[in-house]
């Protein structure tokens, strides 16, 4: 909430598992087209230094369809060269009718502001849908069963489906006010294990310390975060 203004953010998984036949997956499509239907606005958030073209554009063709103002926003600006930006960013242009660009660093809040103010243009007179100071309409388990996917999905979604299921069956704040959580990852093949799990355990350790890191910052608790992959 901006003074007077109040923007909601859907987050949704993505599309690029849209031809998939599975029952997961559909259930995923449904969020991600909710979400979309939802919106006013799509902002197609893509990481500055890892553009996979290819699959950006067949990503774009699909939103196309939706007839919708499209906003792309590059992230981790503050890890790439400008001059590098710009060429990308004439490149998606001339292909794509697209609203606006910004580039942004979520972590060092750079362009934040701008993109906020930008987002304020498209506001209009209606009821708000949350209290003046309500965060989210989703509980603290959906939350974290969310960060924990999206974890794994930034550093495997070229190896993992997007229809894995994520189940926090704990969630218990301990005497000293630390937070103890454990999450299982749900998948469907066997072969998946592996590649979450990495040499020597080094993948499932680099997911558990940045999803351990984001749940910290989100409670401003220490968390103590428990993983087990279980195939169905």
């Amino acid at each position: 909430n901006i003074k007077e203004t109040q923007m909601i953010f859907y987050d949704t998984p993505g599309s690029n598992f849209l031809k998939s036949t599975k029952l997961n997956s559909s259930k995923l499509k449904i969020n991600l087209w909710s979400g979309i239907d939802d919106s006013d606005i799509i902002l197609y958030l893509i990481d500055s230094k890892t553009i996979n073209f290819s699959f950006l554009y067949g990503q774009l063709e699909k939103l196309k369809e939706i007839k919708k103002k499209i906003i792309l926003v590059l992230n981790k600006i503050d890890l790439v060269s400008s001059r590098k930006l710009l060429p990308v960013i004439n490149q998606i242009n001339k292909k794509f009718e697209i609203e606006s660009f910004f580039t942004i660093s979520a972590k060092k809040n750079i362009g934040i502001t701008d993109l906020l103010k930008y987002l304020k243009n498209f506001s209009y007179k209606s009821k708000w849908i949350f209290n003046n100071n309500e965060i989210s309409n989703k509980d603290d388990k959906f939350i974290i069963s969310e960060l924990l996917r999206e974890t794994i999905l930034t550093y495997l979604h070229k190896e993992i489906p997007y229809n894995l299921d994520i189940e926090t069956t704990t969630f218990k704040e301990l005497k000293n006010k630390d937070i103890k959580i454990k999450q299982n990852i749900i998948i469907n093949e066997k072969r998946y294990k592996k590649i979450i799990l990495g040499k020597k355990g080094e993948m499932i350790k680099k997911i558990r310390e940045i999803s351990q890191k984001k749940m910290s910052q989100i409670f401003k608790r220490k968390i103590h975060l428990y993983l087990e992959i279980i195939n169905l």
